[in-house]
């Protein structure tokens, strides 16, 4: 498929700024894929759509705060740095983009803080945007760690045009992240309250976690017009053996397998094996899903209303036919359901 197939009119008033004031009271749109039928529901209704022994398997990544604003040496310079991941615990290595890359040379040092009480030097250039910053930092880890977060802002996807607020701190989060590493929130699992959770354990839906660290290859330009040239980067993942037993058992079953966002879905389907089932794996992926596809696994998708021409997109017209999903798209729009991460949500189901 091409790129210029994933377009369509987003209304720039239809991208939500800001969370729903309860996590699972936002619109649920329910796509039937065999048929193209669409409802209209609220997200806590989702369970009527599922049964006991039925799974669904969400990301436990944790958003860390990766926007920091510092000051360039003797010319004092704005610059933003967004910390991509750390590198190297002991030597305080990491990997970030900075803007404006321009102005940033190796050997440059960058103060943040309102003291200036964080320095870094740039110790390498590994692409037009990207360095590696060196924190120079000697306290111990835990410590040096608390401190950088400390100056770090939640790192809001680009469409949400305004500076986080204290409350994107914990809205800009799943209530059950765990495992710190991602940059990007697995946005369909926001939905979820404490209370759904509950309901879910007393219908007999079982919860299953991976890990995958989501990154801003996830909201990179797709400069393809030809989708099997275009290269996704690689993000860490994990799937453990609990889940994989839980996944198995429920395919063997011919229970539902539910993913809970295309990070989940991408993570599932980097680790099929034989039969449709699924193996244990840590290590990284770079897998990219686009139509058509076909998916041994899940079949049903939680997912929630991505930008025109991302991958997240491509990912659910995989899932949910591509005619289907762009009709359900082109619906949404007509009714005014909000898009992107803090927006409405979307079940894919047979």
């Amino acid at each position: 498929m091409k790129l210029s197939e994933f377009s369509y009119n987003l209304p720039e008033k239809l991208i939500a700024s800001h969370p729903t004031p309860v996590r699972d009271e936002s619109r649920l749109l329910v796509l039937h894929r065999k048929t193209g039928e669409i409802e209209h529901r609220i997200f806590k209704e989702i369970l009527d759509y599922f049964d006991n022994g039925d799974v669904f398997v969400f990301n436990d990544t944790k958003v860390f705060p990766a926007k920091l604003y510092g000051n360039k040496e003797k010319t004092g310079a704005k610059i933003e740095v967004f910390l991509l991941r750390e590198l190297n615990e002991e030597h305080k290595l990491w990997d970030v983009l900075v803007e404006p890359a321009r102005k940033i040379r190796i050997g440059n040092k960058l103060y943040f803080g309102l003291d200036d009480s964080m320095v870094a030097e740039v110790i390498d250039n590994t692409t037009s945007r990207g360095r590696t910053l060196r924190f120079l930092y000697d306290g111990p880890h835990d410590e040096f760690k608390a401190n950088l977060y400390a100056l770090g802002e939640t790192p809001l996807p680009d469409y949400i045009k305004r500076r986080p607020e204290p409350e994107d701190a914990e809205r800009y989060q799943c209530i059950f992240a765990k495992n710190e590493g991602a940059v990007v929130a697995p946005a369909a699992g926001l939905h979820f309250s404490r209370e759904l959770m509950k309901r879910m354990e007393i219908k007999g839906v079982e919860s299953g976690f991976l890990t995958l660290h989501s990154g801003l290859g996830n909201y990179r330009e797709i400069d393809v017009e030809d989708l099997t040239k275009h290269r996704m980067d690689s993000e860490q993942m994990e799937v453990n053996e609990e889940l994989v037993a839980m996944v198995n058992a429920a395919k063997d079953r011919e229970n539902r397998v539910c993913s809970i966002g295309t990070s989940t879905l991408r993570a599932i389907e980097s680790t099929v094996g034989m039969n449709g089932h699924i193996k244990p794996f840590s290590g990284w992926t770079h897998k990219f899903i686009f139509p058509p596809y076909d998916f041994t696994v899940c079949n049903a998708l939680v997912s929630s209303f991505h930008m025109p021409y991302s991958v997240m997109l491509m990912m659910v017209a995989a899932f949910g036919g591509y005619d289907e999903v762009m009709n359900a798209y082109e619906t949404a729009v007509k009714e005014k359901y909000r898009f992107g991460a803090y927006g409405d949500a979307m079940l894919i189901i047979d």
